[in-house]
Parts: C-alpha cells; structure tokens; sequence
C-alpha cells in the first residue's frame, strides 16, 4: 500500500512538471529570442557615454525573475498575453550612438520604439517593416540619412510615424495610405524630394501632418480636404511647394494649428479658410497670395490666438469685427497693402501681446488724441508694436503714455506724426528699442529716455528736433547699442556722458549743427565696431589722437566739418577700418606714412582738403582698396600706375599738382627721376556670399530693428565736383528697379542658389558692368525675435581677408509695394570648395570639373580656413561660432584663396546676461550638417569652439581623401575618422586622393611627400577626437600647417 502511494505521488509530480514546462519553456525560449534581439541591438551601440544600456547583461537562461530582460533599462513587456515579451523599447534623449540594428525586427510583440533625440546614424532598417504589432516609431532627431523604407507602409497597426530632424531623402511613400490607423506623420525637418502624396486625402484618423522644411514640390493636394480628424497641418518653410491653398482645406472642421508659410505658394487665399472656426494659428505669411480680410473674420474664428499673414499682398482695410477675436495673442498683417484706419476695437483684445501693422497704407488723421492709441491702453500684455511706414498723421498722441507698463519695443517710422516726445515716455522700464524717425517731430529730446536702462535701440533721425542733447541721456544706458540722432536741428556739443556707452556699436549724429572739437568720449569708444558717422557738422580743430583706439571700427564719417591740422599717426590704429571718409574738411600736411597698416580699407575719400606732399605708393599694395580720392588737394610729385591707381573709374586725383600715373588720367609727364611703379598689378577681388556678412549688414542697413534704421543718407557722398563709382554712390540706397534690371527680373537663369534667409542671384551693376552677387531676403522670417544686442555684439568685428565681405544694401519697396530688402556682394567664379573635390557632370562648363586640386593648393586652402576659424574663435571682442564648416561653405576667389562664408546668426544662438555673450545651448535641435556636427552636439551640449575644430578636422579628411563624410562606405560604425584613423600611418597613403598623387606637383622624394600627408592627417585625426578637450587649438594647427607648408615648398 505504501509502495502504490509513493508511485501514484511520484506520478503525479511527473504530470505536474510536464504541465508547468509547456506553459512556462515557451515563454523561456521567447524572452530568450527576445534578450538575443536586444544584445545585437546593443552591439550596434558604438558609443553610450552615458552608460544607458550598463543593466543590458546577459542573463544566460536563467529564469529568476530578477534577470529578467523586462527590468533592462527603456524596455517594457506589458503583454498579459505573452508575459515576459518585449512590448516598447524607449530610449529617447540617451546620447546613443551607432546605428539601428536590423534585428529589432525580431520583436514580434513590440508596439512602441522611441529612439528619438540620440545621435544614431545610417539609415532606417527597412526590416521594421516586418513588426506586425508596431504603432509606435519615433525616432526623430538623429542624424539617420537614406530614404524612408517603403516597407513601413505594411505596418498595417501604425499610428504614429515620427521622423523629423534628420537627415532623410527620396521621396515620402505614397503607399502610407494604407496604415488606416495613422494618427501622427512628422517628416519635418528632412532633405526629402517629391510631393505630398494625394492618397494622404484617405488617412480619415490622421491628426497631426508635419511637413515643415522638407524641400517638398508639386503643391498641396485638394484631397488633403477630407481628413476629417486633422488638428495640425504644417508644410511651412517648403520654399518651392508652390500652387494654390486648396479650397477643400476649408472642410477640415477640427483643424487648430494650419501653418503654410514662406511655401512659394500663389493665388487667393480661400475664404473657407476663416470659417474653421477651431483654428488657433493662422500662418500664411510670405507667400505670393491675395485676398481681403473678410468683414466677419473676427467672429467666425472665435478661437484665433496667432495671426500672422505677414507679406501675403493683402487688400483692403481691417474690419472692426477683429475686436470679437478676443483671444488673439499676436497679429502679424506687415508688408501688406491694407487701407484705411485701424478699428480702435483692437482695444477688446487683452491677451494681445504684439501688434505689427507695418509697411501698409493705413491711415488716420486726429487733432488731439489717437483713438487707436488711447484702445491699445487697455491691452494690458502687449510688449511689442510696430506701426512704421504707413500714412499716420497728427501730433504724438497724449495717449501714448497710456499704453502698459511693460511695452518693450515701439516702431513709428516714417509716418507724418507731429509735435514732441512727451517726458512721461520715460515711465516705460522695460523699453528697449523706440524708433521713431522720419516723421515731423519738434521740441526737445526728453532727458527722461536716460532713465530707460534697458534701452539697445533709440532712432529718431529725420526729424525737426532741436535743442542739445541732454546731458544725462546716455549716462545710464549702458545696453544702447545703437543710436542715431541725424538728420535734426541739434546743436552745441556731445555731453561727456558719451563716454559711458559701453555697449554702443552704431552711432549717427550726422546732418546737424554740431560744434567744437570732436568729442574725445566719442572716439575713445572701443565698442564702436560697426558705424560711427560726424559728418555734415561744424565740427572743429585737429582730429584727436583718441581715433587710433577705435581698432575695430569698420566705417568712419567726419566729412563736412571744419576739422584742421594733420591727419594723425594714431589712425593707424584702427585696424579693422574699411570706409574713411574725411573729404570737405581743412586738414593739412602730409598723408602718414603709418596709415599703410590700413590693409583692409576699400574706401576713402580726403578730398577737399590742403593735404601736400607726395602720393604714399603703399595705397598701390591695398588690395581691397577700390574706391581713393585724393582730389582738390596740394598734393605734388609722381601718380603712382598700379593697384587702385590703374582703374580712373576708383581713383581721383584732380585739382592737385601731380605728374604721371596711367594715360587716361591725362596729367602731365613728370622729370625723369620719377618714381616708377614696381607693384603687383591689381587684383580683381570677387568675394562671395556670407549669412554671417549677410546679418552683420542688416544690422547696419535696416534688418536690425526691421524699419528702425533707415537707409543712411547721403553717408557715402563725397564733394559734388568730384565723380564717384557707382556702388558707393549708392551704397545703402540701391534701387529695387536697378536690382530687378540687374539680374533680368529675378529671373531663374540668373539664380544661384535658395537658401532659408533667401535667394541668390547673379547680376551685373553700373556702367562698368561689375559681375555682383544678389541676396534677396526674406526679412520677416519666421522663428524667434533675436536680440540686437546679441547679434551686434556676435558680429561686430568680423572683418578678416579669409571671411566673405559684403559691398551694399539695399532696403525699399518692390514694384508692389511689399518690404524688400537685399545684399549686394562681388561674384566669385571659382565657386566653393565642394564643387573642387566632388565635380559632377553638371559642372562640365567650369575649371572644377576639369582638374584636380594639387596638394600645395589644398594646403593654402586649409590653412587660409584654419587662419578664419582663429580669428573668429580668438582675435574679436566676442568669441564667434562657425556651427556649419563644410566645403560648401569655404568660397575660393580669382587666386584661389579661401575665404569662409555662412558663419555667425545663421546657426549660432546667442543670448545676453550682463552684457557678456553666452552660447546657448542647442538641445533644441542640432546645429550644422549631417557628416560634420561634432558628437557633443547630439548629446545636447553647449555650442562650442571645439566644435568647429572637429568640423575643421572631418574638412581636413574630406580634402585629402576625396570622401565625403556621408558616402554610402560610412554606414554603422564607420566614420570617414575610423576609416583614415585605421589605416594611419601604415597605409595612409592608399587612402589619400590618388588623383592628386598622380599630379606629381613637385620633383619631390616620395617619402617627403608622403610626411607631409601624414602629418595633415595626424593633425585631422586630433582636431576630430571624440573629447573635445582632446583637440587642438586654433593656433596650434596653424603652426603645425604652416611647418608642413614649408616643407612642401622647400
């Protein structure tokens, strides 16, 4: 009996253990499949400097709970069905590196993969298409390239594709249509190509179309109109989409955010679009566009919070109705063609915050107060308005002072407003920029603007204003950087209280009647960078030595006074001086020797002056120099026949008692001691384009504060006797008409490139026919307010003969009266470096494609960016960031010299905390461009200097290898880095460009060359450490290029 229960026991425990195995051995060998996949993800892991993936251990079958896979680190398995299986794996904002591993395929059960905000290169695995459970793919912000697998489209449970900040092409898979489940679909933010696809129109449970900055064509598809479920549609900043906004778009009912802005877009805006009435952002600005604000717009979008159809060519007036919108936050309707008042209703609007109405034709005249003014009182949270160039008329309003305490920015410009600045505008504590120029004011500057310590703006040029400056004005606005006063009827002297403007980078006082000596507090000011003008004064006695400490002034305008004795040695100081105007004065003696350390000036004028004594033969060596005038003088002795001497359209020289120079001058022979010239012939410098030059010019020509700084009068004028070129003639004052004939209409023939601040165009000016560039801008781009300041502050002294250089501006109208503001630079035929190393078969009218760059061009090359980079980083006030170094940036001129461009605002955020200059951090978004963003920048880290070092360095590999860092070899793991750093030193020289070694430049030993490529190598593989610490400076990759420079050419 006993012996038959132990069996019937034993047998029962048998049956138990089966029955346990086959539910639980399953699930085992599952999670074991499952903690396979994940291991081979990790092995495609080649950085985790945060140690993220540290718990992903092995558990080696064992079953405890403990060991679980499900424990790891960004992995859930939430099944109740297959428990212990891998259902999401969120690794968002983790500083990963490497690649996506294939194998994630292998997940069965996975419905969420969030990858996004790490730093994963390669391309999107196209076996995740294979994940019959999968909802969830989010892996935007890396530096993933390809195309978007079309296998995706299988993935038949998807609700959410997000895919944005990358650097994606090809074009977005039509067959998306049949993920019925879609919810989410954000490409924004790619390289893609193609349209929209029309099937989308299906997608009726899609919410959330993102399709910003894709370099998407072919228009917005009608049938767009029936995904019923969509809250936000963004195509903006997709510059050739063009067509029409389609009407069907009016049927999106629930639509809350619609934003389609700076698209190429045309045709009448449809009026179905403002009766959506649960939109919140209306944003159609900058795009080629017609139509009226319907009169019942305030009342069928109860809803709209930002309105911005800035630059959208609309007609017709602002209807009271807007007032019914109260919750309208930002209005945005500038660079129109709006007529009429503006309704005092916009007083009901309490959450408005800012107001921009300017360049219409909006209208109103008042005897005592402005009702607009007097409604605006009541919007107790506005900070910013603007309502210049328009056609206001009537005294400074009373009610002006009535508007909130915490107004930071007033624009009336060019208006026809009257009377004085009322004292009480001193209340404002936090205004920082009051433009109120052009228009008719009299009385007074009110002492009370000194009390405004936040102020970095005051323009109230073109006035009638009269009286001296008050004394305590600047005393206490250390933050003012930029101030013009021209163009009034002031008087008397500068207040010593000049010299506290510790910030001041611009400063206009010409056109009035200033009198006494310069002011020494004026020109002891070293913040003066850009643009100090005294011109048009009665300014007396000798220049003072003081000058010589404004080293990087760029333009210098004491012509039109009554100055008197010799030119000063102590001008030789400013270094950074381009444009010196002292024609009209009574300056005597001899032109200094000492200003031949002036290298980089382009333009001076000291005509009608009593200057004697010889012409300094140096000016011959300047090579910027292309505009002198020296006439009307008592200048003697030999004209000297080279540099800027040559060209009679830049040099003047008449009313003097010279001899010599070149024929056309018509002078008279000199003795036969006269000097011959032995200079170099001119060169003919072509600079290129540059969005950091770009923004520095704007600052000075009106971008700055958009209309706060008009273009400025009459600063290039010389004397009317004496003939002048014709960009300085016009310098600040180009025409639309004159850019329109010069690039045939804007045509697309002579289109060089689109950029995101514009287009470039090639075209010819003035009578000599000078080849030029054209920037056309879009001055009202859309993003962030940047600060003055900052930008003054970031830009001031970029002046160095390896950085792009600009010529002119112009700011004005075009032919529809709409904003327009471009940048004049020289053209340079040898384009940029990438079209030298990669030439493609487009390129078979150009010397690029048709040879090779030798080593000791390459060598000149590198060095010449090398030298731009040091100056930016180390030799101005503030330290700049390049953020985007790549060949495509690097610009070669007639002699192959480079010169840098796209640096500074472009990519480079700054803000400002106690007038210092700090670099924000970019953990909003990479900065630069896929192959060339150094790895800190991904793991959301601070722009730094070591960052351009580490582009310089990917630049240097690419230079010398030929290789681009995103060739299709550089997947995974491998970096055009690893590849150079694994073959050097023993076989560096299989790497290296072939072509240029076939050159055989030089009858040089072998070994010598191949030391000199081994040591630019080495000098690529530091400056691209993955610690930033680790890589070199600046200045020792200079000496290090200059050495093997030496050896090259010895």
């Amino acid at each position: 009996m006993g012996r038959g229960s132990d069996m019937h026991g034993q047998c029962l425990f048998i049956i138990v253990f089966f029955i346990h195995a086959v539910h639980v051995l399953p699930g085992c060998i599952a999670q074991s499949s499952d903690e396979q996949t994940l291991l081979a993800f990790k092995a495609a892991i080649s950085g985790d400097p945060n140690g993220v993936l540290d718990s992903w251990v092995t558990t080696k079958g064992s079953m405890n709970a403990t060991d679980s896979i499900c424990r790891w680190r960004g992995v859930s398995c939430r099944s109740r069905q297959h428990p212990g299986r891998v259902t999401s794996l969120e690794l968002m904002s983790s500083n990963l590196m490497g690649v996506i591993s294939p194998s994630l395929a292998n997940l069965s059960f996975l419905h969420t993969l969030n990858l996004s905000g790490n730093r994963l290169t390669g391309g999107i695995p196209s076996e995740l298409g294979q994940l019959p459970c999968i909802r969830v793919i989010s892996l935007g912000g890396n530096s993933l390239i390809g195309n978007i697998p079309v296998s995706l489209t299988n993935c038949a449970r998807l609700t959410h594709l997000e895919l944005p900040r990358n650097g994606l092409h090809g074009e977005i898979p039509a067959n998306f249509s049949n993920c019925r489940e879609l919810r989410v679909f954000n490409i924004s933010a790619n390289s893609l190509s193609g349209g929209i696809p029309a099937s989308f129109g299906s997608l009726s449970k899609l919410e959330f179309l993102g399709l910003h900055r894709s370099n998407l064509t072919g228009g917005i598809p009608p049938s767009l109109g029936n995904m019923s479920s969509l809250l936000a549609f963004d195509a903006s900043e997709n510059s050739n989409l063009g067509g029409i906004i389609p009407d069907m778009l009016g049927r999106l009912t629930k639509l809350n955010f619609l934003r389609l802005a700076f698209s190429g877009l045309g045709g009448a805006i449809p009026v179905s679009l403002y009766n959506i009435s649960s939109l919140i952002v209306l944003d159609l600005g900058n795009n080629d566009l017609s139509g009226m604000l319907p009169p019942d717009f305030g009342i069928t979008l109860p809803r709209i919070q930002f309105l911005n159809l800035y630059n959208c060519r609309l007609q017709g007036s602002i209807p009271p109705s807007i007032g019914n919108a109260t919750k309208l936050r930002r209005i945005q309707l500038q660079s129109n063609g709006l007529q009429g008042i503006v309704p005092p209703d916009i007083g009901r609007l309490k959450y408005l915050d800012k107001l921009n109405l300017q360049f219409n034709q909006l209208e109103d005249k008042w005897d005592k107060d402005w009702p607009l003014m007097a409604a605006l009182g009541n919007c107790s949270r506005l900070f910013a308005l603007s309502l210049s160039s328009n056609k206001f008329q009537g005294d400074m309003p009373a009610s002006l002072v009535n508007l909130t305490f915490g107004i930071e920015k007033i624009f009336m410009n060019e208006n026809r407003i009257s009377g004085a600045i009322p004292p009480e505008i001193g209340k404002f504590r936090n205004l920082d920029v009051l433009a109120l120029a052009d228009n008719e004011l009299k009385g007074t500057i009110p002492d009370t603007i000194g009390g405004l310590h936040r102020m970095t703006g005051l323009d109230v040029s073109g006035n009638n204003i009269s009286g001296e400056i008050p004394p305590m004005l600047v005393a206490n606005l250390s933050k003012l950087a930029f101030l013009d006063l021209s163009e009034n009827d002031l008087e008397g002297s500068i207040p010593e209280s000049f010299e506290r403007m510790s910030s001041i980078a611009i400063l206009d006082l010409s056109y009035n009647r200033f009198s006494g000596m310069l002011p020494k507090q004026v020109l002891s000011l070293s913040s003066l960078t850009l643009f100090l003008n005294l011109s048009h004064n009665t300014f007396s006695g000798p220049i003072p030595s003081e000058v010589g400490r404004l080293s990087s002034l760029g333009v210098l305008d004491l012509s039109n006074n009554r100055l008197s004795g010799e030119i000063p040695q102590a001008l030789a100081g400013c270094q950074s001086m381009e444009y010196l105007f002292l024609q009209g004065n009574q300056l005597g003696g001899r032109i200094p020797q000492s200003l031949v350390s002036l290298k980089g000036l382009q333009h001076l004028d000291m005509a009608q002056n009593n200057l004697s004594g010889a012409i300094p033969d140096f000016f011959a060596t300047f090579q910027y120099l292309r505009y002198l005038n020296l006439s009307y003088n008592r200048l003697d002795g030999p004209v000297p026949t080279t540099g800027v001497f040559n060209d009679t359209k830049d040099f003047f020289v008449g009313g003097n008692r010279v001899c010599g120079g070149v024929s056309e001058l018509q002078l008279p022979k000199c003795p036969d001691r006269a000097g011959k010239g032995s200079h170099r012939s001119r060169t003919v410098l072509i600079v290129s384009v540059s969005v950091g030059s770009f923004v520095a010019l704007v600052l000075i020509a009106g971008a700055i504060f958009v209309c706060v700084l008009k273009p400025m009068k009459q600063v290039m004028q010389s004397n009317e006797t004496s003939p002048r070129p014709l960009l300085m003639e016009q310098h600040w004052k180009l025409s639309y008409a004159e850019l329109h004939r010069a690039t045939n209409g804007f045509s697309a023939a002579n289109l060089i490139s689109v950029g995101s601040f514009g287009s470039v165009y090639k075209g010819v000016v003035g009578s000599e026919e000078e080849e030029v560039a054209i920037k056309v801008l879009n001055p009202l781009q859309h993003g962030a307010e940047r600060s003055f300041l900052a930008e003054c502050e970031a830009l001031r002294s970029v002046r160095h003969r390896n950085l792009v250089n600009v010529i002119t501006a112009c700011s004005t109208v075009d032919h529809n009266g709409n904003d327009f503001k471009a940048l004049v630079y020289e053209f340079m035929p040898n384009r940029d470096l990438d079209k030298w190393l990669h030439p493609t078969i487009d390129d078979d009218d150009d010397e690029s494609s048709s040879r090779v760059l030798t080593m000791s061009e390459r060598l000149r090359i590198a060095l010449d960016v090398a030298e731009a980079l040091d100056y930016l980083h180390r030799h101005g006030q503030v330290p700049i960031v390049h953020c985007d170094l790549k060949p495509s940036n690097v610009l070669l001129d007639n002699d192959m010299v480079a010169h840098v461009g796209d640096f500074g605002l472009s990519r480079f955020v700054l803000g400002t905390n106690n007038n210092s200059i700090q670099y924000s951090s970019i953990s909003a978004g990479i900065k630069g461009t896929v192959g060339y963003i150094p790895p800190e920048y991904g793991m959301g880290g601070e722009i730094s200097m070591e960052g351009d070092i580490y582009s310089y360095g990917i630049l240097l590999l690419e230079m010398f290898t030929a290789k681009r860092p995103t060739d299709d070899m550089f997947q995974g793991s491998r970096s055009i880095r690893s590849y150079v750093a694994t073959a050097y030193p023993d076989r560096a020289m299989e790497i290296v460009d072939q072509a240029m070694l076939r050159l055989k430049e030089k009858d040089m030993f072998e070994k010598k060359i191949e030391g000199c490529i081994m040591s630019v190598l080495r000098v690529a593989l530091q400056c691209t450490e993955d610690s930033p610490r680790a890589r070199m400076l600046t200045g020792d990759v200079i000496r290090e290029l200059i050495s093997v420079r030496n050896t090259y050419d010895d």
